[in-house]
């Protein structure tokens, strides 16, 4: 069967071998190892939890920016021959928001998506939600590395990432491993958090991530230390014009970023170059 019909499956998941960059990942991590490690049992600790935080902590606008991104890479998850991968998926809300824009197109057909995470409570989470709405990518969930993918070179013809990328502990060697599995042509979505530099909108945004969400983020999920981890995340996620950048560096062309939510939401998207 052809690679790119069936991705590989791995049960195996771990954190991926440490480099000379260092970590960036939680405050006080000595390398990429110990990094990985660490937001791997935070984000296994809050799975039961981390759907109704996302809505809450989001005032329920988490669902849309998933669904923009998906608008948006709609030529792709419209092609019956595509294949999506679904970076750091979590508990699977942008690959179902994924599957559901493929299925408008090609006579309910459409893209085949799977998503992969390091995370197994998270992936427990994903594939109960996926058989309950009775999603082709409930299949299709894999356990791995982001900085390790099982995969061959060229598999995908669109990576994405919603809120996971930030986490890993080398956003360049992330980029790296996207643009090895995307074909020639391939596109990378990435939507994170953005820290707004000016105005009110940035003063509502650090009060917000630094007092109010990691209090409430703490008490309902039991875990402090993650939704502490969380703002300290995305302050030291670099600018959305240093990870265009970056993007380019790493091998993509047609790199451009969207921000939405007064500046706190990026969504930047490109094309691997041949």
């Amino acid at each position: 069967m052809d690679e790119r019909e069936a991705p590989a499956r791995v049960n195996a998941v771990g954190p991926a071998a440490a480099s000379a960059s260092g970590s960036q990942g939680p405050t006080g991590t000595p390398d990429e190892r110990e990094a990985s490690r660490q937001v791997q049992q935070m984000f296994s600790r809050i799975a039961p939890r981390y759907d109704l935080l996302n809505r809450l902590l989001s005032f329920s606008m988490d669902g849309a920016w998933r669904r923009r991104t998906a608008s948006r890479v709609a030529d792709v998850l419209e092609r019956a021959d595509a294949r999506v991968l679904d970076l750091c998926c979590g508990t699977g809300d942008l690959a179902f928001a994924l599957e559901r824009r493929a299925r408008r197109g090609m006579r309910g057909a459409g893209a085949r998506v799977y998503g992969t995470d390091f995370s197994v409570p998270m992936l427990v989470r994903a594939r109960e939600k996926g058989q309950q709405e009775r999603a082709r990518v409930a299949e299709g969930f894999v356990g791995s590395d982001a900085l390790a993918l099982p995969f061959g070179e060229g598999t995908f013809d669109l990576v994405t990432a919603a809120f996971g990328f930030r986490n890993l502990s080398n956003y360049q060697k992330g980029l790296r491993e996207i643009g090895r599995v995307l074909r020639d042509g391939g596109k990378i979505a990435i939507l994170e958090f953005s820290e707004p530099q000016k105005g009110i909108a940035a003063a509502g945004f650090r009060f917000y991530f630094r007092h109010i969400l990691p209090r409430v983020g703490g008490a309902i999920s039991g875990s402090s230390r993650a939704y502490t981890y969380l703002p300290a995340s995305v302050e030291k996620f670099p600018a959305p014009e240093v990870l265009a950048e970056w993007m380019r560096e790493a091998g993509f062309g047609e790199v451009e970023y969207v921000m939405w939510n007064f500046g706190s939401v990026a969504l930047h998207t490109g094309v691997k170059r041949p």
